[in-house]
């Protein structure tokens, strides 16, 4: 019998753009900066002045439509399964466990970055009365779990691993990649209306949402360099751990 080797690919960072590691860097640096400056007393005028402009100026009918927009940076119910079942048509079309891996990688991140931070930030939100300072950080530390704003940081991440899905999805029908201004418009225009939508309800304080994007965009280039066919799996039965379907184009 005639033995076969699998000769392991050099793992190499997909490239984002704009190219390097500066960017990465001046997102985190404007997002500790953002945090120290709400920790030490500054911005929250600004925030109060803008939740109560909001308030003033919300009529039920705009009402309604921001909060049908918003839920375009909804994780559990919408984005997330969107993603999975991109996967999973992907996976299904090349018989590879690969596409699943950009959700779970996505999940990953979201989970143990956002959700730490709110606990940890104890920021109250906008409507919460009962508090004296709900826009002070370490304000609600039953329930205050406002910033950074999930919404604005899971559409961003969110809708990147849904252009990356859809790109190779596109490929397994023997279809030509969409045009890059169509990726850029699930990557950005979603973040948008989302960061957008999500200050108008008065849901988030408008900083929430800029600390939102600035982790997001972070952690949406993180995702973004992950060498999704060259990441070392087992062997597995059926060779379902077989790579080839994304590529670095995107």
């Amino acid at each position: 019998m005639r033995e076969t080797t699998t000769v392991r690919r050099p793992l190499r960072l997909r490239p984002v753009r704009p190219a390097g590691w500066w960017l990465d860097g001046v997102l985190v640096a404007a997002l500790v900066a953002l945090t120290a400056a709400l920790a030490a007393g500054q911005l929250l005028g600004l925030d109060l002045a803008v939740r109560d402009w909001v308030d003033a100026h919300r009529p039920e009918p705009a009402y309604w439509v921001a909060r049908v927009f918003n839920s375009l940076g909804q994780g559990g119910w919408f984005l997330m399964p969107i993603s999975f079942g991109l996967a999973l048509l992907v996976g299904w079309r090349t018989r590879s466990v690969r596409p699943l891996l950009v959700p779970i990688g996505a999940f990953v991140l979201t989970s143990f970055t956002i959700g730490p931070l709110k606990l940890w930030l104890d920021r109250g939100y906008p409507h919460n009365f009962a508090l004296a300072h709900p826009e002070e950080l370490f304000s609600d530390p039953a329930g205050g779990t406002a910033y950074p704003s999930g919404h604005v940081a899971n559409a961003i991440v969110w809708y990147a691993a849904i252009a990356l899905l859809l790109a190779a999805l596109l490929r397994t029908l023997g279809r030509p990649d969409g045009p890059p201004t169509l990726y850029a418009v699930i990557r950005l225009a979603p973040p948008v209306i989302v960061f957008c939508s999500t200050t108008y309800l008065g849901w988030h304080w408008i900083t929430d949402s800029v600390a939102g994007l600035l982790l997001g965009l972070f952690l949406g280039r993180l995702l973004g360099r992950v060498p999704w066919d060259d990441l070392p799996l087992p062997a597995l039965p059926g060779g379902v751990q077989r790579r080839g379907v994304f590529t670095d184009d995107l």
